[in-house]
């Protein structure tokens, strides 16, 4: 009997499991587990104190909108202003704590996310529509998330570096500190991977936190607070407060307590913060905003590995990752053929209850983006040629929950809002181009620059397209996923222009360090 233990670790490139009884026999057990505990009350966590609301909404699962996941308090101002207090008063301790002591518990809480991956993973594929393998990866990123900003801290022996001298009496030292409070403001499509690794970078640099779920996956982040707290995290240094953007977000970013923001979100939201980032003194506002991520496909390349890079890229999680290939430029010689292929690839894709052992595309989050997709889906009909897809899926199985078809889709001028809109769907537009000079021109036309993706067998190409691309994360040849699937401390995913803040990459060796201050010590002897 293969235990959970035994079952290999899953990424998000991973195509099929080695132990796949033992993995779906895993996964069904914890469906049963979650299940029930169905429609439980779940209460706002500040200074370790459970706090319970007048106002509270039912998380409805958009696999099937019968099904009552949770009933969660929501979060107002004065929620917002009690949990950013208890983050300062825990503030203090907890920085000046060895940061040994730290990772201890830090790393402890990665265990625990490993030991409990299939319960977690099955909360988020009832909760956010996620494929097995897609949940099971996600937790497991959240786990590497910890150990692997953990290790930096360790590695650089908590950033103190001695510096040189003036003279022999003096002794020199750069030393980063944490900055005190973090908002941690957490994305619907990754609400357990990048939370985690958003409170992780903050915690590992000595903050405390005040951290808000999504509103479309409050129990994704019930579950992410519950592991840290667990791991033994002390009360009121990580803060857990759910409700809507509207109030709750916006107290946070406004409050004069907090002295930094992390956010994974819409461009338009990031700006919003960046915007607020400036009150006293300026805060640092760690923002990745989304992208519009091309596939360029050479005449050279392997075109199985590009349809199956394409569309796995494309289709995962319902188009939902700020990494998705929502845009391909296709050679001209190869286009008729690739289209093809790409279309018969996504044919056999089953759409389904992502629960479902077999399934590879679940629903789109809510109703908001359902609607999204029907509006695009009538443009790209009146516009351009539906290649494959472009229906709502509302019969049977799909009936009570926010089902699409992967949509692919052609015949558009390259300047065509698909081209430069950022759509979160399973939604692809493809064109023509008679160059790589062409394809790069058109690639880096958008306001974005997040992750992007070449297949070719040219050196020559490959290397051009490394240089002249404006993304912060570029694959070439990837099987896996064209332009989705970083991990932790294998590649770093951050994006440049409208798609990041900073310049520096969450998963990669910079990242806890924005969470964290300079301060150069100098103590001379008599």
């Amino acid at each position: 009997m293969v235990t959970q233990t035994e079952i290999p670790k899953v990424t998000y490139t991973t195509m099929s499991v080695d132990q796949a009884e033992a993995f779906n026999a895993a996964f069904d057990q914890a469906l049963t587990t979650v299940r029930s505990q169905l429609g439980r009350e779940y209460p706002l966590v500040i200074g370790g104190e459970e706090i319970r609301t007048s106002a509270a909404h039912e998380d409805l699962s958009p696999n099937d909108r019968r099904i009552v996941l949770g009933v969660f308090s929501h979060g107002q101002q004065e929620h917002a202003e009690l949990a950013v207090a208890a983050a300062r008063r825990a503030a203090g301790p907890w920085g000046k704590m060895p940061y040994q002591e730290r990772l201890r518990i830090l790393r402890r809480a990665a265990e625990l996310f490993r030991e409990n991956r299939f319960v977690i993973g099955a909360a988020l594929s009832l909760e956010a529509g996620k494929a097995r393998l897609e949940a099971i990866g996600e937790v497991e990123e959240a786990a590497d998330l910890i150990s692997t900003y953990a290790d930096q801290m360790e590695t650089h022996d908590g950033y103190v570096i001695k510096m040189g001298q003036l003279s022999p009496q003096e002794v020199n030292h750069s030393v980063l500190r944490p900055y005190g409070v973090f908002a941690v403001i957490a994305p619907f499509n990754f609400p357990v991977a990048l939370a985690t690794g958003m409170i992780a970078g903050a915690l590992t640099g000595g903050n405390a936190v005040v951290f808000k779920p999504a509103e479309d996956t409050p129990l994704s982040g019930w579950w992410v607070q519950r592991m840290f707290a667990e791991a033994g995290v002390p009360d009121g240094v990580l803060n857990f407060v759910s409700g809507r953007g509207s109030i709750l977000g916006e107290a946070l970013i406004t409050n004069r307590g907090v002295d930094g923001i992390a956010f994974i979100g819409s461009k338009e939201v990031g700006f919003h913060i960046l915007s607020n980032a400036l009150m006293e003194y300026p805060r640092p506002a760690i923002c990745e905003m989304g992208g519009k991520n091309p596939v360029l496909v050479m005449e050279s390349a392997d075109l199985q590995k590009a349809t199956v890079g394409t569309a796995r890229a494309a289709f995962g999680y319902s188009g939902q990752k700020c990494s998705a290939a929502s845009r391909a430029y296709v050679q001209r010689s190869v286009y008729d053929d690739f289209v093809q292929r790409l279309a018969g690839y996504t044919r056999t894709l089953k759409v389904g209850q992502p629960t479902e052992a077999e399934v590879f595309m679940g629903p789109v989050i809510n109703e908001a983006a359902y609607r999204r997709f029907i509006d695009a889906a009538a443009r790209a009909r009146r516009d351009g040629r539906l290649v494959y897809g472009g229906s709502a899926l509302v019969e049977g199985e799909f009936e009570h929950g926010f089902y699409v078809e992967p949509t692919i889709v052609d015949d558009l001028p390259v300047d065509h809002e698909f081209f430069r809109e950022e759509l979160f769907l399973p939604f692809i537009t493809i064109a023509p181009v008679d160059s790589l000079d062409e394809a790069l021109t058109l690639a880096n036309n958008v306001p974005f620059g997040l992750t992007a993706g070449i297949f070719t067998e040219d050196e020559r190409e490959r290397d051009e397209f490394f240089d002249r691309i404006q993304a912060g994360v570029l694959y070439a040849n990837r099987t896996g996923g064209a332009t989705t699937g970083a991990w932790p401390g294998i590649q770093s995913f951050g994006g440049w222009k409208g798609s990041g803040s900073t310049g520096k990459s969450a998963l990669g060796p910079y990242y806890v360090q924005q969470f964290m201050r300079e301060q150069n010590r100098t103590v001379v002897a008599d």
